[in-house]
């Protein structure tokens, strides 16, 4: 088993430091950061499970952890990633805790600029400004639903590691209360205080990161709708359009390597 790891390379002489890493197929060492990382995916979905649950990193998406947070990435399929390392002197105003974030085309055009700062770059030049900008619009993006809270309380997650293992499952609250023995009410109320989901809602989550898990494999709508529950792949792309904006044909269609 590897030994957790910090990775104190990351430690730039700059404020933020930026780079670009491709991956296969796997998963990493469980390691953390001694800065602030932006995770931004240009190709390939990334699986990262921290202490707090976890979030699914598709193309066009970033997942943002704060300093020290010990994190384990599965990549699916070959990935592509560009990294932005953030210093602690340079994080007023930015996220305090992990989020995945919608990448717009500013913000990607000034990642991919980033790539070609070097680590040692003068106050106040082209490159430093080129930077500011780059956390100045992390600072205005909202978080995505693209997470997966972890509860707990070990009953609770008895029935996460049930749903995860079997994301179609659709017991309902009152079948899921008597499998660890509480009462309906009082599961739903603890549910809700430990994850900010309800029961519903986080399934609906643990079937749409399975789903862009599996369509990021290449399989089938149909396939995926099926196999997770839904009555047919029209529910399935209603759900999917609701939550992410777009059908989940054309969710990994047109993206642009970089």
């Amino acid at each position: 088993m590897a030994i957790p790891s910090v990775h104190e390379h990351d430690r730039g002489a700059a404020p933020v430091v930026a780079r670009s890493y491709d991956h296969l197929p796997g998963e990493g060492e469980r390691h953390r950061h001694p800065t602030a990382q932006l995770l931004y995916a240009v190709e390939g979905v990334m699986v990262v499970t921290t202490g707090q649950g976890r979030w699914i990193v598709p193309p066009t998406r970033g997942l943002w952890l704060p300093i020290g947070t010990w994190h384990q990435v599965r990549m699916v399929g070959h990935v592509r990633t560009r990294t932005v390392y953030v210093r602690e002197d340079a994080l007023d105003g930015l996220p305090g805790e992990c989020r995945v974030l919608g990448i717009p085309p500013l913000l990607r055009e000034l990642i991919l600029g980033a790539m070609a700062v070097p680590v040692h770059y003068a106050p106040g030049s082209r490159d430093d400004l080129l930077m500011r900008l780059l956390l100045a619009e992390i600072r205005t993006l909202p978080a995505l639903a693209l997470s997966l809270p972890q509860p707990v309380s070990t009953s609770l997650r008895t029935v996460c590691d049930a749903l995860l293992a079997q994301p179609a499952d659709s017991r309902s609250v009152d079948a899921w209360a008597v499998t660890v023995a509480a009462d309906p009410r009082t599961l739903q109320r603890r549910f809700l205080r430990e994850t900010g989901l309800t029961l519903g809602q986080w399934r609906r989550q643990a079937r749409l990161l399975a789903a862009l898990e599996r369509l990021a494999d290449g399989e089938r709508v149909l396939d995926v709708a099926l196999d997770l529950g839904y009555a047919s792949p029209n529910a399935f792309a209603t759900m999917f359009k609701r939550e992410l904006g777009v059908p989940p044909s054309l969710f990994f269609a047109n993206r642009d390597a970089a």
